[in-house]
């Protein structure tokens, strides 16, 4: 067994745990492995232990790399979403994880149409208001959600974030969730999806309600240099 299929075994049996503690089915929880940085062989060694579903941040990165790859694994981009770089995006990528503001999302929208793509999103929220990051801040969110839900070549999955650097990452996830739940009864869209939860903290986001993980440096190794201001 190769190095990378052993620690993806391990993330496997982590996220199980998980689910167990949370008294939720293994089956709710999907996990992303990104591979952001790492080659196509890395990929296709994770392929070969059966994972299917890869993420990437750089579509000048990821285009070469799923040309190379079995066209069977499935792609989601999760990096921030540059506008002038979602012409480029979204026939790569069955989803996008970073959508973070009302004129980001109608421009998506429109090209989307354009290109006869429905492609599967998630909105950003930016629960502490971080200048160093995007998304929505929640109260402008709950403004917006009516607008954004009539973008109708957009498939809105639900939320997405990435907390603050801190060590209470759990009241993040929590925070999130709530807001999730408020926005679906608020406005009869489920919101199903929260992509929460990275190497570092996955495991309370799944406890905390994630229906799906980001999870790279557990799998392939941590990185040599940063990447979308994270490194691991």
């Amino acid at each position: 067994m190769s190095e990378v299929a052993e620690q993806l075994a391990a993330v496997e049996a982590r996220i199980a745990a998980a689910c167990r503690r949370a008294c939720r089915e293994r089956s709710e929880v999907g996990l992303i492995a990104v591979s952001k940085t790492f080659p196509a062989e890395a990929v296709a060694e994770a392929a070969a232990a059966g994972q299917t579903l890869f993420g990437e941040s750089r579509w000048q990165e990821a285009e070469p790399k799923i040309g190379a790859l079995p066209d069977t694994l499935r792609w989601h981009f999760i990096g921030g979403v540059q506008r002038n770089k979602v012409r480029k995006i979204l026939p790569l990528f069955e989803a996008v994880h970073a959508i973070d503001s009302l004129r980001l999302a109608a421009y998506a929208d429109q090209v989307a149409s354009e290109l006869g793509l429905k492609p599967k999103v998630f909105f950003q929220v930016n629960p502490a208001g971080e200048a160093s990051k995007g998304g929505f801040e929640p109260d402008t969110l709950r403004r917006e959600l009516e607008e954004l839900l009539t973008l109708r070549s957009l498939e809105v999955q639900g939320l997405m974030v990435i907390p603050p650097d801190d060590d209470e990452p759990r009241r993040w996830f929590a925070g999130v969730r709530k807001l999730r739940d408020e926005l679906a009864a608020a406005s009869g869209h489920p919101l199903a999806g929260l992509s929460m939860g990275m190497s570092g903290d996955y495991e309370e986001a799944i406890e905390e309600g994630a229906t799906l993980v980001r999870v790279g440096s557990a799998i392939f190794g941590r990185r040599a240099y940063r990447v979308d201001g994270e490194l691991g």
